[in-house]
C-alpha cells in the first residue's frame, strides 16, 4: 500500500524517530526473519531512533513458537525492539500457574506451542493429563523465555500513537485501560468511530488487508493462515506498510 504523506489529520512521531509496528506472528519464525530483513533494509542514516514494536501473539497455531520467542528474547533481532504481550502469551503464563487453563488454551493453538518446546501432548490431545503437561512445559521452558514473557508490557505510547495488542475500551483514558481489554477487546473497540485520544495501533483481529482508520491502525493480516506478516511504518514524514512473505 502506498505511503500516506504527512499532512492535516495525519498523526506523527518525534523527529528522527521511526517505529515499525509488527502484527501477530503466531509461531511463524520464517516470516519473523523475513520481516527483520525487510526492516533492516528499510532503515537509513537519517533515522536516529528506530524502534520495532511487536504487538503480541508470538506463540500458538504456527509450528515454531519456541523459535520465535528464542529469536526475540536473545537480542538477535537487528534493531531495538519492544515486545508487547498478547492474549496468547497471557494464556501461556496462566497455564504455568494453573494446569486447568489448558482446556481453554488448547482451543487457541496452545498444543502447537507446547509441541514446539518438545512437550509430549498426546494425552492433552485426549483432554487429559494437563498437570503432567504443565510440569513438562515448566521444565522445558528456558528461564530466559519465561522472563521475557513475564516482563512484556501491555502497551507503549509514542508521539500521537498508542500501541497494544487488541485495542482499548472507548471513552476511558489510555492510562486507565484494563489489562483484559488491552489483550482481548474486539467489537466494542472495532466499531467505535470516535477518538481514543491517540491513534491506536493494534493486531488481534485478522483482516485481509491492513486497515488505516481515523482512530486506529490494524496490522494483523493473519500470518499463520495467510503467510503474510505486516508492519506499519510510522515516522515524521507519514505512514506506510511493509509486508513479509515466504
Amino acid at each position: 500500500m502506498a505511503a500516506l504523506p504527512k499532512g492535516e489529520g495525519v498523526s506523527t512521531v518525534p523527529p528522527g524517530t521511526r517505529i515499525y509496528a509488527v502484527g501477530d506472528i503466531h509461531g511463524r519464525r520464517d516470516l519473523l526473519l523475513r520481516m527483520e530483513q525487510r526492516i533492516l533494509a528499510d532503515l537509513d542514516g537519517g533515522i536516529t531512533e528506530p524502534l520495532v514494536v511487536f504487538l503480541g501473539d508470538y506463540v500458538d497455531r504456527g509450528p515454531e513458537s519456541a523459535g520465535v520467542i528464542e529469536h526475540l528474547s536473545s537480542c538477535r533481532f537487528g534493531a531495538t525492539i519492544k515486545a508487547l504481550r498478547g492474549n496468547h502469551e497471557d494464556l501461556l503464563l496462566s497455564f504455568l500457574d494453573d494446569p486447568a487453563v489448558l482446556e481453554r488454551w488448547r482451543k487457541f493453538g496452545g498444543l502447537e506451542t507446547l509441541h514446539s518446546y518438545g512437550v509430549d501432548v498426546s494425552e492433552a490431545l485426549r483432554g487429559r493429563g494437563y498437570r503432567q503437561v504443565r510440569e513438562q512445559f515448566a521444565a522445558k521452558l528456558p528461564a530466559a523465555h519465561r522472563r521475557f514473557l513475564e516482563d512484556m508490557p501491555l502497551s507503549h505510547s509514542c508521539g500521537d500513537y498508542f500501541f497494544c495488542h487488541a485495542g482499548v475500551k472507548p471513552r476511558i483514558g489510555l492510562d486507565r485501560q484494563a489489562g483484559e481489554d488491552l489483550l482481548w477487546i474486539r467489537d466494542e473497540f472495532l466499531k467505535f468511530g470516535g477518538s481514543f485520544g491517540k491513534i491506536v495501533v493494534h493486531g488481534h483481529s485478522p483482516v485481509s488487508e491492513p486497515e488505516m482508520h481515523a482512530n486506529r491502525i490494524n496490522v494483523d493480516t493473519g500470518a499463520f493462515a495467510t503467510s503474510r506478516l505486516t508492519a506499519v511504518v510510522l515516522e515524521e514524514a507519514g505512514r506506510r506498510f511493509l509486508s513479509a512473505t515466504p
